[in-house]
């Protein structure tokens, strides 16, 4: 794209971007605040060190034009020191995390009242993350508007209006419904102070009020009867951003993958691995999976007689001895030569664009969920938290993969539940073949590039549309999301 302004363009803007200290978020922040800046505009992207140390290197087209900038996180006590994202945190510890968060606020006031204070770097928009209350505060406190970005899907956020109305099933505008177990989860979740007297749900709401608009890392094409339904719930303009899915040559000089992920042995072992014939399975790097499901899921997978890939996390509970294997015994022995445990790091989008992956058993995180659909892969869908429910469902309504059966009251899984899904994606041929069929109708949408950098340049128009001075605090706020 090119990014020389003529001499009649509108100068450039001067954007803050601020995630939550996670990597679901901070990736799809920085993919952003990268794309922004390689249209020209000046980023300030903020967290803190220990993330920043963490980050990827920045493309060349958008290097010069991002300021990396470091606020140290507070020290909380049960906090270990070098603790800075939710995948060093245990669950039940994400309070401790929350407080330190919300030390950030001076800091991030003070960060912000500088800029503001020179006129040559004075940001023309703030753009934030979802539990954001405080900065989405000094923004107005300063007169320079505020953009909460969601970096999840439309259907979670219909999902999360369907539960605060009760919707029913025969709405013909309402999400498909969640099971028991899931919305009490995600219930006790929103509404259980984690740290300063907030919910969840309140930070949500109140960044969303101190908002001027609200951007979704979605599109109506991938999601047309569910897009136009957040925008009324918000109360507030919803612009798309768009997918934009990482892929292996992301960032790189040519394509195709590094010396690195090629010489990472789980690519290494699929290279050995016959065409489509690999199901792919990642939980992701934060998702709290009990021992004994882990057992239950190697079990399925040997069960279902497919050659396989994990790239397994340490579950988090029911070990003694974190070190200890938690795979079943004999597992690996009775799998070798068709199944791979990986337990370290994996190049997760080269594997997807694998010819050996022929389908991918995920918890449906948004960021894992639109990489695969980019490779065209039949989904097993195994969503543990947060939107990742709602996103299973949308995928099971588009018919390119399918849940595994669940127990409604408690969320378990059984090794013949994993097996029959399994067997149904990857070796069933009607199955497959629907699903496989559907996969690549949507891989076409999630593949076209130039439709989501449209979608981008469209958000740049929304921000232009706004002057910096006419952001007002007191717009109507959105409904609780309780």
């Amino acid at each position: 794209m090119d990014v020389g302004a003529a001499s009649s363009s509108p100068p450039p803007l001067r954007i803050v971007v601020f995630p939550w200290l996670a990597f679901g978020h901070i990736l799809p922040f920085m993919e952003l605040a990268e794309r922004l800046a390689s249209r020209g505009h000046r980023v300030s992207f903020v967290s803190t060190p220990g993330n920043i140390a963490r980050l990827p290197t920045l493309r060349p087209a958008a290097a010069p034009r991002v300021d990396l900038v470091s606020l140290p996180l507070p020290r909380v006590d049960g906090l270990p020191d070098g603790v800075e994202s939710t995948n060093s945190v245990p669950r039940d510890k994400f309070h401790l995390l929350f407080s330190a968060f919300d030390g950030l606020a001076e800091p991030f006031a003070e960060f912000l009242g500088a800029a503001c204070a020179d006129d040559g770097e004075r940001p023309d928009w703030i753009i934030v993350d979802l539990f954001h209350y405080w900065a989405a505060a000094a923004a107005a406190e300063l007169k320079v508007p505020c953009a909460m970005v969601l970096a999840t899907s439309a259907a979670c956020m219909v999902s999360v209006r369907d539960g605060r109305r009760g919707s029913s099933r025969a709405d013909p505008a309402a999400a498909p419904a969640p099971p028991r177990y899931e919305s009490e989860l995600n219930a006790k979740h929103f509404t259980t102070p984690v740290a300063s007297g907030m919910s969840v749900a309140e930070r949500i709401t109140l960044t969303c009020a101190r908002s001027t608009l609200t951007a979704l890392r979605s599109c109506s094409e991938l999601e047309p009867e569910l897009f136009p339904l957040v925008a009324p719930f918000l109360r507030k303009p919803v612009v798309p951003l768009g997918l934009h899915p990482s892929s292996p040559d992301d960032g790189g000089a040519g394509a195709g993958m590094s010396g690195e992920q090629q010489q990472h042995a789980a690519v290494r072992w699929l290279d050995a691995q016959p065409a489509s014939s690999v199901v792919y399975v990642a939980l992701g790097s934060e998702v709290p999976v009990r021992a004994e499901l882990v057992r239950e899921l190697a079990l399925g997978l040997e069960l279902a007689g497919t050659r396989f890939l994990w790239a397994l996390r340490k579950p988090t509970g029911g070990v003694p001895d974190p070190d200890a294997d938690v795979l079943p015994p004999g597992f690996q022995d009775r799998t070798h030569g068709r199944g791979l445990v990986a337990t370290g790091w994996v190049p997760q989008t080269s594997i997807l664009a694998h010819a050996a992956v022929g389908g991918f058993l995920t918890h449906c995180g948004w960021s894992s969920l639109v990489e695969g659909l980019l490779h065209g892969c039949p989904l097993i869908m195994l969503p543990i938290f947060g939107d990742q429910g709602p996103n299973a469902r949308l995928m099971e309504r588009k018919k390119v993969g399918l849940l595994v059966a669940r127990d409604d009251s408690d969320g378990s899984f059984d090794r013949h539940g994993v097996a029959s899904a399994v067997r149904a994606a990857m070796l069933e041929e009607e199955s497959r073949g629907i699903f496989v069929e559907n996969a690549l109708k949507v891989q076409e949408m999630v593949a076209d590039n130039d439709l989501h950098e449209r979608y981008i340049d469209g958000f740049i128009q929304q921000l232009r549309s706004y002057a910096a001075g006419s952001h007002s605090s007191t717009a109507v706020p959105p409904p609780a999301v309780d």
